[in-house]
């Protein structure tokens, strides 16, 4: 079912509200097609706008710039190795505290991972389509396979010269599926996300 697409008065009190300014080719999907109906909704809810689907705690992150997840790589990495082990600590009371201290920070972590992104589409299993909204990658449509392979990846018409991602209107013409990496199974035939 289509939602109702939002005024342009609607449109700017949002980025208002959420302080940032939202790609051309959304605003115009706003506008023009829907609020909702194949992505989550943006709409106005008892707390200020805000988009179905999406956790009301990511709302502190979205003006922070999402970043392109190479650049985290060798800090996810460090993390990892940071763990802390059993074996290192004298008594197990010391080991769990550190263990959850740990565990605290890698969950901010995680949480930036997708800053400055909400989620458009959830795909089951964990998977959903992000729209980064802030900073240089503004615009550009991800896949977040975090909760099976621990990544999030472009989605992207030509992973083999460098996977550049796909922008919001490009992504409404093919869908998720066929925009993934070769890595991710075998290639989907493009299925527009709204038919015109």
């Amino acid at each position: 079912m289509t939602e109702p697409p939002l005024t342009e008065v609607e449109i700017a009190d949002a980025e208002r509200e959420l302080g940032v300014s939202f790609p051309e080719d959304y605003r115009a999907y706003l506008r023009e097609v829907s609020a909702g109906g194949a992505l989550f909704r943006l709409e106005r809810t008892g707390r200020g706008w805000w988009w179905a689907g999406n956790d009301e705690w990511q709302r502190e992150l979205l003006t922070v710039p999402f970043r392109h997840p190479d650049s985290y790589a060798e800090d996810d990495d460090d993390l990892m190795a940071r763990e802390p082990q059993a074996e290192a600590f004298e008594d197990d009371a010391a080991y769990r505290a550190a263990w959850r201290a740990w565990a605290d920070e890698a969950d901010r972590f995680e949480d930036l991972k997708t800053a400055g992104a909400i989620v458009i589409q959830e795909h089951g299993c964990g998977f959903s389509t992000l729209l980064a909204l802030t900073g240089s990658l503004a615009g550009t449509v991800w896949w977040d396979g975090r909760a099976t392979c621990d990544r999030i990846v472009p989605l992207s018409l030509d992973h083999a010269a460098g996977a550049r991602p796909v922008r919001f209107r490009e992504w409404l013409d093919h869908g998720s599926w066929a925009l993934l990496p070769p890595d991710w199974g075998p290639r989907h035939a493009p299925q527009p996300v709204v038919r015109r």
